[in-house]
């Protein structure tokens, strides 16, 4: 069964808006646990344009499901996220000017400072994934780094449509088979919605997939509970 895991940054770009106390993302966490997410899902970048410390924080004192934690190879963001409890961990590129991550971790140029960071965030006894593109020579790269997980980047497939959106769809299907191959365990995620979730759920292997901007939107009309449902039965019924 794969797992959904509720990133709740955008929440915490509401509450960033007005640099105020509302909405709290850790609340909003919890109520997406009780609908059934079995994850929660935060980056903390090193602009903090929307995730601060304290959330972090909070959220591992909070939540009883696993907490995933996105950053990059900045250095004192590795040592944050060290000391944050994290059961799991994505590292992911990042551009102060982008508007959201616009593509995956450059594996094969990064490799000098990955083979460094992994075994550090290994130690800590989380899992270690790393956020790709669909190419072969980037999940090769990251079984040859030491990396335990890849999260494939769906974000060429959600903003496809039509004979775009199946190429993309081979694409994430052969990157999760070579991945498999290699040892490596497989999550994707990115664009992800309500309407396009189903063919990426169904992917052979796959074990979770990280959904946030979609849900959070859905959750301003329908509530947390009733927005994380429908995901999770979606999800579901694509098995």
């Amino acid at each position: 069964m794969v797992r959904l895991h509720v990133n709740i940054d955008h929440v915490a770009t509401l509450r960033q808006a007005r640099r105020g106390l509302e909405p709290d993302p850790i609340a909003w966490a919890l109520e997406a646990e009780g609908a059934g997410a079995e994850g929660i899902t935060c980056h903390l970048r090193k602009d903090r344009r929307h995730i601060q410390d304290a959330d972090v924080g909070g959220l591992r004192a909070s939540i009883t499901t696993l907490l995933n934690l996105e950053l990059s190879l900045d250095p004192e963001i590795v040592e944050l996220a060290m000391e944050s409890g994290a059961d799991a961990f994505c590292l992911v590129p990042e551009n102060r000017k982008e508007v959201t991550t616009e593509g995956g971790l450059d594996v094969v140029r990064e490799a000098g400072r990955l083979i460094q960071v992994i075994p550090r965030l290994v130690a800590t006894e989380a899992f270690v994934s790393l956020f790709i593109d669909p190419e072969p020579e980037q999940v090769r790269a990251a079984a040859d780094v030491g990396a335990q997980f890849i999260e494939l980047h769906t974000g060429s497939y959600s903003g496809g449509t039509g004979a775009e959106r199946r190429f993309e769809l081979e694409r994430l299907r052969a990157a999760a088979l070579l991945a498999q191959e290699l040892g490596l365990r497989v999550n994707a995620g990115h664009g992800l919605n309500y309407a396009n979730v189903g063919p990426v759920a169904a992917l052979r292997g796959l074990e979770e997939l990280n959904i946030g901007h979609s849900i959070v939107s859905r959750a301003v009309f329908d509530g947390v509970e009733r927005a994380v449902q429908r995901m999770k039965a979606l999800i579901d019924s694509a098995l």
